[in-house]
């Protein structure tokens, strides 16, 4: 890690101890009464026993801001970790088949709340106020073993409801449903991790049911897209955030993908990347979900515009990026870069340079590290263009 991501570590854990020796006694305590975003995590440590519960903050009102991604646009990386933080999680230790249940029943009820929920939750013992950042994982605040817990009334978000109850309707297609309906993505996901959806249910660990999402997603617009007329000019569109640069390449040709990540350490350069065609792609990626967060972003672009593509995605992840937040960032990332005015260019090469100097990474750099182009070179260019 750079200095440079030390010192934005130290300065926000800083501030965050200065919030601590003020309100210590709200994040210490063997209970917790405010309202939730609503939100619940489902941890994967100790599968197939998980530990499953809510996460609340020490307040009441509307808080519906510390849980949604969607609305995090323009925030600074201190401010989304300070949402997080402010997070309690309670916790009870669930075998993953058991979707049924007092316990399990409220949560999905708050899950698919259509607003804030009050809950009073009391812990076996006192939460510890130490927070960890391991600079892996997003994220939150204290965690307490639940020893009881009391959940008000909440109004169910009726297309999410109406899935709940229909024990017929597998997983994937519950899931393109509330899609296609409207629903965020961060709400889906929510409700696939807290067992749902589907004929089988199970409780599924936060972060694979975040991939498996934005996979399910994205592959139903991409079978849709190949469907679509092949773009005659190649575009670049390019967004940064939260210390991440995105360049996009759309260029002519049926529809390929590929995601090329750099960053920093210890001043070293390194490298990870992922492709597929249009069979999909036949193995967890290398560069995990950011991938399928990616191709998501992109496909909703060329679905909406009714186009097909050749897409190359640049991702530097720069020291400013100090404290991972979430996959979420890298699909908010790029649906911002795709509301961009792109740069239309006829020749490929020029596309590569013109993505590449948004970057500090160059071009060689880039193409070196990943497979897009060699496979592009290895067909003359009447045939792509």
């Amino acid at each position: 890690m750079s200095s440079n991501s030390q010192e934005i570590r130290r300065s926000i854990l800083s501030k965050w101890h200065e919030t601590l020796s003020k309100y210590g006694n709200l994040f210490s305590s063997d209970s917790v009464s405010g309202t939730s975003p609503p939100s619940v995590f489902v941890g994967s440590h100790n599968y197939p026993k998980v530990f499953v519960g809510p996460m609340v903050p020490p307040i009441h009102g509307n808080t519906e801001l510390l849980d949604s991604p969607e609305k995090w646009k323009g925030k600074t990386l201190e401010e989304i970790i300070n949402f997080r933080l402010n997070l309690v999680r309670g916790i009870q230790k669930i075998p993953i088949e058991q979707t049924e249940g007092r316990y399990i029943e409220n949560l999905q009820e708050v899950t698919m709340s259509s607003k804030p929920t009050d809950l009073d939750l009391i812990f076996n013992k006192k939460v510890s106020s130490n927070i960890s950042i391991d600079g892996e994982s997003a994220p939150f605040g204290p965690v307490g073993e639940i020893k009881s817990a009391n959940f008000s009334g909440s109004t169910s978000t009726k297309p999410i409801e109406k899935i709940f109850y229909d024990k017929d309707m597998n997983a994937e297609d519950a899931v393109l449903k509330l899609y296609n309906s409207g629903i965020e993505i961060s709400k889906i996901q929510k409700c696939f991790s807290i067992g749902m959806f589907g004929k089988k249910r199970k409780l599924v660990p936060t972060k694979w049911s975040i991939t498996a999402t934005d996979d399910i997603i994205s592959k139903s617009i991409v079978d849709e897209v190949l469907e679509n007329n092949i773009i005659d000019t190649s575009k670049v569109f390019a967004y940064e955030h939260l210390g991440n640069i995105f360049s996009v390449i759309l260029f002519p040709h049926r529809w390929v993908f590929e995601m090329v990540e750099a960053w920093y350490s210890e001043g070293i350069l390194g490298f990870g990347s992922d492709f597929e065609d249009a069979r999909g792609i036949n193995h967890p990626p290398n560069i995990a979900g950011a991938y399928f967060a990616a191709k998501l972003a992109v496909s909703e672009y060329l679905s909406k515009n009714k186009i097909q593509a050749g897409v190359l995605i640049f991702r530097e992840i720069r020291p400013e990026y100090a404290i991972p937040v979430g996959v979420w960032q890298v699909r908010e990332g790029i649906r911002e870069a795709m509301k961009q005015k792109p740069r239309n260019v006829t020749d490929f090469n020029e596309a590569l340079e013109i993505a590449s100097t948004k970057t500090s990474v160059s071009k060689n750099e880039w193409i070196k590290n990943g497979n897009i182009t060699d496979k592009i070179r290895q067909r003359t260019l009447s045939d792509y263009f």
